[in-house]
């Protein structure tokens, strides 16, 4: 797997799917016994009109898509984990078979950057 494939499929696997998730859970809180804030929220979703459901999504396609960006960041190491003193180097591997590809390879592409183009 090399690092465009992985973005897409973050893009797919948690982008996409989180959004809709959360979306569905706002619509119809999941389990037999759902936490009561969530039902207060779903109650509260639920009596929106369209338009105002479509503000709600854009703003849970905001927070899902900046968490992403902002991880990513975090792995190609252009946002700091530690504070202070000599820093570590996050390293990102795709292992399969007998075969090892570096994901977030400093010399090549961001993935933030590949995830941003998408």
């Amino acid at each position: 797997m090399k690092s465009e494939e992985f973005i897409k499929a973050i893009k797919i696997v948690v982008s996409d799917s989180t959004k809709n998730a959360v979306l569905n859970n706002l619509s119809t809180p999941p389990g037999r016994k759902p936490e009561k804030d969530l039902v207060e929220i779903s109650s509260w979703y639920n009596n929106l009109n369209q338009r105002e459901k479509s503000f709600i999504y854009k703003i849970v396609e905001l927070s899902v898509e900046t968490s992403i960006f902002g991880f990513l960041c975090v792995l190609d190491g252009v946002r700091q984990i530690e504070n202070v003193g000599d820093k570590g180097v996050l390293k990102l591997y795709f292992s399969k078979n007998d075969s090892m590809n570096l994901l977030n390879d400093h010399n090549e592409e961001y993935l933030h950057d590949i995830y941003n183009s998408l």
